[in-house]
């Protein structure tokens, strides 16, 4: 079950690569909050109550919940709706995304080690390598927030490689990742306001940092 829900999880990361609408971007981080639920209740069952249920509370509430909730106000009130890509198809974005894929699996081969569970550290890795695509090659600001989110996601699971040894890295992620992600959507909100203050909707899809 564990391993079906990271393969689900590696293929939204390919999934995201090839996407042009910001509703697919937002309910795909929905998504993966939905599977790093699931991924965290199979593997973190033998910690502590307390740790565990805190851990399953962010999760769900944060990353499947809330989160997604953001981005769909964002994409109602800007009126945003297509990707727009800097000079690379679908094609090229897919096969960096699959270049990426395979450089994680490489270097976990080599770098991993009997301390780190090498599955959750190859998923990571693929994952902030997938946001670092996201920011790089699309221009509009949402994207690189999307962007964003998928490195956090990242780091989330890059804590869960150890995290049945050391617990408190992974409540140390948590925290971290909430207060990134409060401060990324806050400011993310307020570029926007400040930014944008028109009835003509075609000017808030060219919103860039």
């Amino acid at each position: 079950m564990l391993l079906s829900l990271i393969i689900l999880y590696i293929i939204t990361l390919i999934y995201l690569s090839i996407v042009e609408r910001f509703r697919n971007y937002a309910s795909i981080i929905a998504f993966q909050g939905w599977i790093l639920l699931g991924i965290a209740l199979l593997r973190l069952h033998t910690l502590d109550w307390v740790e565990l249920s805190f851990i399953i509370t962010e999760t769900l509430i944060f990353k499947a919940l809330i989160v997604p909730a953001i981005l769909m106000r964002v994409i109602k009130q800007t009126k945003i709706n297509r990707v727009s890509s800097s000079g690379s198809s679908q094609f090229n974005s897919l096969m960096l995304s699959l270049i990426a894929l395979g450089i994680s699996a490489v270097t976990t081969y080599f770098v991993a080690d009997s301390s780190t569970h090498m599955i959750f550290f190859g998923v990571a890795l693929y994952a902030l390598l997938s946001g670092l695509i996201l920011i790089v090659l699309r221009s509009r600001i949402f994207t690189h927030m999307v962007g964003f989110l998928v490195i956090e996601n990242g780091v989330f699971l890059f804590s869960m490689a150890i995290g049945v040894e050391m617990p408190i890295l992974i409540n140390t992620a948590i925290m971290l990742d909430i207060l990134i992600s409060v401060l990324m959507l806050g400011m993310f909100m307020t570029k926007v306001d400040h930014q944008i203050h028109t009835d003509d909707s075609d000017s808030l899809t060219h919103v860039k940092d």
